[in-house]
């Protein structure tokens, strides 16, 4: 009984670390969307699990997780940081116009890998 949950942990582990890689590829200054990158890995419908995945983070530093948003550009995941301000400091320091947690001009910054890398 054991044996399974423990596979099931690493099943879900290593698909953390397959986000956390596109999540690497969001170059400075632009953000991505957890639908957008849930569907480049192959699942339309794992926006949530991506979500878990920037939840699970805990500020490792080589995961840029300000730079995941909703699919509308809100800033859904700012509790997730250290402080409620982090995420729009980072986006902002990146030169990303935020107000009221919302992006100014979201399309403008979107990054999509089904369109940019392929």
């Amino acid at each position: 009984k054991n044996g399974t949950k423990n596979s099931s942990l690493k099943l879900k582990e290593n698909k953390f670390e397959e986000i956390y890689e596109v999540v690497k590829l969001i170059p400075y200054g632009r953000v991505c969307s957890y639908g957008i990158i849930a569907e480049y890995l192959g699942s339309k419908r794992g926006a949530r699990l991506v979500g878990w995945a920037m939840n699970a983070l805990h500020n490792r530093i080589d995961v840029p997780a300000h730079r995941v948003v909703n699919r509308t550009g809100f800033l859904s995941g700012k509790a997730a940081f250290e402080t409620p301000n982090m995420m729009k400091e980072r986006l902002e320091s990146e030169g990303i116009t935020i107000i009221e947690d919302q992006i100014k001009e979201f399309k403008k910054y979107l990054w999509d890998p089904n369109h940019e890398l392929n």
